[in-house]
């Protein structure tokens, strides 16, 4: 079976008159579109009795749709992404008092499950945070001591899309983190930022300070050697 096509209600971004009414209803107006008579204004469309919601509280709207016999999509043109993105929905009045009524009824069951979510996330994202930094103390044994730690935050930090978020990051992989740790080394233990603050590309910046990375690379992949204890 053919899934219905849900209604849809567009934020005009330019001038335009109802196909129907003939009514001018300018810029920022919300419209439908119809194939015979192109824009229709909410009333013509018989949508003018339904209240607008905005997106951001995912029970409310869904309830708010399940309860509303007639719904439709409010939809607006970004130019910075060049798509349509999704503003809320218009339902009918008595179906948003009825799920606002729900979504009051069980706030605090929904808060608790949040919660545990949330700190289910966060135990997650340090046991991650943990095994990437053992990784980095694996590859490179000779790097200093508490390093491991700031570099696995730092190639790791949500959202960054740095290289810790990666999909072969999330593996482990040997190249994966040696990237991470030359990141670390060429900002914090050369002059790769100074080099950049006086107006050299990246490319020149990180050509002057290769020999000095590499020779600290190769200084941290080497294994730690103790000296025979001294007897007493």
């Amino acid at each position: 079976m053919k899934k219905k096509e849900e209604l849809k209600v567009f934020i005009s971004s330019s001038d335009s008159s109802c196909g129907e009414c003939g009514e001018n209803v300018g810029c920022g107006a919300w419209i439908t579109l119809a194939e015979e008579k192109g824009a229709l204004c909410l009333s013509c469309a018989d949508l003018d009795h339904l209240v607008f919601l905005p997106s951001g509280d995912a029970a409310l709207t869904r309830r708010a749709r399940k309860y509303s016999t007639l719904a439709a999509v409010v939809l607006k043109w970004t130019r910075a992404r060049k798509r349509y993105e999704r503003q809320g929905l218009l339902v009918e009045v008595q179906a948003l008092e009825q799920a606002e009524k729900d979504c009051l009824a069980d706030f605090e069951v929904r808060e608790r499950r949040r919660a545990r979510e949330a700190i289910r996330r966060e135990h997650l994202d340090r046991d991650y945070l943990n095994r990437f930094a053992m990784r980095v103390c694996e590859l490179f044994p000779g790097c200093p001591a508490g390093r491991d730690a700031v570099i696995a935050e730092h190639a790791c930090l949500k959202h960054s899309g740095r290289i810790g978020r990666s999909a072969w990051a999330r593996r482990f992989d040997e190249g994966a983190v040696r990237l991470a740790v030359v990141a670390h080394i060429r900002h914090v233990e050369t002059p790769y930022d100074e080099l950049l603050m006086m107006g050299h590309d990246r490319g020149e910046a990180r050509n002057i300070v290769t020999d000095k990375v590499d020779r600290i690379l190769e200084q941290w992949a080497a294994p730690v050697t103790t000296g025979p204890m001294k007897p007493d």
